[in-house]
């Protein structure tokens, strides 16, 4: 008797070729991918932490959004992250999230977060190259150019 088990797929939605993926060469080709990728409806109300999943020529694969939150805050459950990277074999992600208030500053948390993910990306040899913070101006605030990575 066979035991049936559901099966996980991957997939790309449009179906883009990877030679036409878009090459990420600064935070702020990274911020404008992912604010263009922003539903603008909600950005304004309420936290959302999305990640672009990278190869090792820094070609953006995809995004993924991990998580949509309240007013102040989302979580992050690592696991679904890196599980997210390690199913599309990504070998680099930039994290990013939505301020709401418009607030280009990192909050504690943010740090702390940023350091676990890091830490989490290094035991899995997936680096994580930025951590944008993004707000509905579409002005953004990057953890690399800061030196805060």
């Amino acid at each position: 008797m066979t035991m049936k088990v559901n099966e996980i797929k991957v997939s790309y939605k449009e179906g883009i070729a990877s030679p036409f993926w878009k090459k990420v060469q600064s935070s702020q080709d990274a911020a404008k991918i992912l604010f263009e990728h922003w539903d603008k409806d909600t950005i304004e109300l309420q936290e959302s932490f999305k990640i672009l999943l990278l190869n090792n020529g820094n070609k953006v694969k995809g995004i993924y959004q991990l998580s949509t939150g309240g007013i102040t805050g989302t979580l992050v459950d690592l696991r679904l992250l890196f599980g997210v990277a390690l199913k599309t074999a990504s070998v680099a992600v930039i994290l990013g999230h939505s301020h709401p208030s418009g607030t280009l500053k990192p909050s504690g948390p943010d740090r702390e977060l940023t350091a676990k993910i890091k830490k989490a990306g290094e035991l899995l040899d997936i680096r994580v190259l930025d951590h944008l913070i993004i707000v509905p101006s579409g002005d953004y605030y990057s953890f690399a150019d800061n030196g805060l990575l």
